[in-house]
């Protein structure tokens, strides 16, 4: 990783996003990292779209904001790719990660010129098989460590595993699904 990232999700109230962005902070802080994880709210309901970002380095974080002009970008309802513009300030250098069954080629016309490496997993495929509900959360997750190299995967995947038992202390049977999402996730990431 470099030594500061910053990332903006994508998403639809319901769908995990924030979750995922609070989740990824969570883990960062536990392996001795500088985070910030935060929703940015508009009209709260459920479907409706929905931003949050991370902020994770090596040094403290100074700055208090929304994130402008991110590295990463995790589009976590490929619908948004229609009516938001998901690369707007993404740097070129960076990457979006995508969650679709269509082909990249079919993508990127709809990314508004984007010239940065562009990543797609199904993530509906990866929690069907591995939740047995749709739950693109844990998925995307895995996704956007993987493409961003925030951590090295088993590093990752044990942190994953001990917050899981936390959130999950009261329902230990979806905890291995979840686990399985995330494994699965950094195989299917394209």
């Amino acid at each position: 990783m470099k030594k500061s990232i910053e990332i903006r999700w994508h998403g639809r109230g319901g769908q995990g996003a924030k979750t995922a962005a609070l989740l990824l902070a969570d883990v960062a802080f536990n392996t001795g990292m500088y985070v910030q994880g935060f929703p940015e709210y508009g009209p709260e309901r459920m479907g409706a779209p929905i931003t949050a970002y991370n902020r994770i380095g090596d040094k403290p974080i100074r700055v208090h904001s929304n994130i402008y002009n991110p590295d990463f970008v995790v589009v976590v309802d490929e619908t948004l790719l229609h009516s938001v513009d998901v690369t707007k300030g993404l740097s070129k250098e960076g990457a979006i990660v995508i969650n679709t069954t269509q082909d990249k080629k079919d993508i990127i016309p709809l990314l508004k010129g984007y010239e940065g490496r562009v990543y797609t997993i199904d993530a509906h495929k990866v929690s069907m098989e591995t939740l047995g509900k749709y739950f693109p959360n844990s998925p995307m997750l895995a996704a956007i460590v993987k493409v961003a190299e925030i951590m090295d995967k088993d590093v990752f995947l044990s942190e994953m595993e001990a917050s899981y038992k936390h959130k999950f202390a009261k329902k230990p049977e979806v905890i291995e699904g979840n686990m399985n999402a995330l494994r699965m996730a950094f195989e299917e990431v394209k």
